[in-house]
C-alpha cells in the first residue's frame, strides 16, 4: 500500500494512522540495515587497509585524492573532518609508506598539494576490482529505476552526512 492509499477498511484519520505506522516500521528497519551497513563498510575498508599497512582513514583520504585528484592539506582536512594537524600527521603517514608525495602548486608557489603515487595506489587496485564485480552482480536483480532510487537516497544521506561531520569538527 503507497503512502496515501487505504486498505478498504479504514477511512480518513484511521488511514493516516496506518500510513504513519507504517512509514515508522519502515524507518526503524532502515535504521538498523544502515547501521549495519555502515559497520560492514568500516570493517571492509579496515580489512583492505590492513592489507597494506594503513588504517581505514588513510586508505579513505587516498580514495578522496584518487576521486578529486591532488589536494592541499585543507582541503583534506575538510573532507575527511579532521584537524590540520591530524592531517599533517596523516599525510606524513601517507608518504613515509610511498602512497603519496608533496608538490608544489602549479599556480601558487606557497601552497603544497598532496598528490597520489598511482603505481603504489595500483596494490590496493586488485581488492577493489574484485568487489566491483560483485557489486555489479548483486546489482542485477535491482531494476534501473530502483537503482536510481538507490544513488539519490545515498546523494542525500552523503550530503547530510558531510554536514554533520563539519558541524561534529566545529
Amino acid at each position: 500500500m503507497n503512502s496515501g492509499e487505504t486498505d478498504g477498511t479504514t477511512h480518513g484519520a484511521a488511514a493516516v494512522v496506518v500510513d504513519d505506522e507504517r512509514r515508522a516500521r519502515v524507518l526503524e528497519q532502515l535504521m538498523a540495515v544502515g547501521r549495519q551497513h555502515s559497520a560492514v563498510t568500516v570493517m571492509f575498508h579496515s580489512a583492505i587497509a590492513a592489507k597494506q599497512g594503513l588504517n581505514a582513514t588513510e586508505e579513505k583520504t587516498l580514495d578522496f585524492l584518487e576521486r578529486r585528484g591532488p589536494l592541499t592539506a585543507k582541503d583534506l582536512a575538510e573532507l575527511t573532518g579532521l584537524a590540520p594537524a591530524s592531517v599533517t600527521g596523516l599525510v606524513d603517514r601517507l608518504q613515509s609508506k610511498g602512497f603519496v608525495r608533496r608538490v608544489k602548486h602549479p599556480t601558487d608557489k606557497r601552497r603544497v598539494l598532496v598528490e597520489l603515487d598511482q603505481r603504489k595506489l595500483g596494490e590496493l587496485a586488485v581488492f577493489f576490482e574484485e568487489w566491483a564485480r560483485d557489486i555489479v552482480e548483486a546489482c542485477e536483480e535491482f531494476s534501473e529505476q530502483e537503482l536510481e532510487t538507490v544513488v539519490r537516497f545515498l546523494e542525500v544521506m552523503s550530503e547530510r552526512q558531510s554536514k554533520f561531520v563539519a558541524r561534529l569538527s566545529e
